[in-house]
């Protein structure tokens, strides 16, 4: 299961050569994961408001592979490959076209208000079986 979510670079994402700044990649890897949590039904807001739990990045482990330039349009493709109760590692990728610049492993947790480990909602929890199966 593969999520994709199309972007196109802009004049603020880069540095004096034209070239995306290499933490800009990492807000857009966090945009990828947001609308893909959105696509599934969670309501992140909401799940705040209504159970205090809510998604916080633990790793990341990220390869810059090869530049973005001001007007790309790049696609972020983001893939669960592990679940557990309270964690989820997505594989998250980035292509202009066929290019991939940008690898990454990110792990992210559910906590609550004190920063405690809390269970995945059950969208996210679901997504274990499609994993193993």
């Amino acid at each position: 299961m593969i999520h994709r979510f199309t972007l196109r670079i802009y004049y603020e994402d880069t540095d004096l050569a034209g070239i995306v700044y290499y933490a800009n990649y990492l807000k857009f890897i966090e945009r990828a994961r947001t609308e893909w949590v959105r696509e599934l039904g969670i309501d992140q807001l909401a799940l705040k408001r209504e159970t205090g739990r809510v998604f916080a990045v633990r790793r990341i482990e990220a390869d810059y592979l090869a530049p973005a330039c001001f007007d790309d349009v790049i696609e972020v493709h983001s893939s669960p490959i592990a679940i557990s109760s309270a964690r989820i590692t997505l594989r998250q990728e980035i292509f202009r076209s066929e290019t991939r610049l940008f690898s990454a492993l990110a792990t992210l947790v559910c906590l609550d208000a004190k920063g405690r480990p809390q269970r995945l909602p059950q969208a996210l929890s679901a997504l274990a079986d499609t994993l193993q199966g």
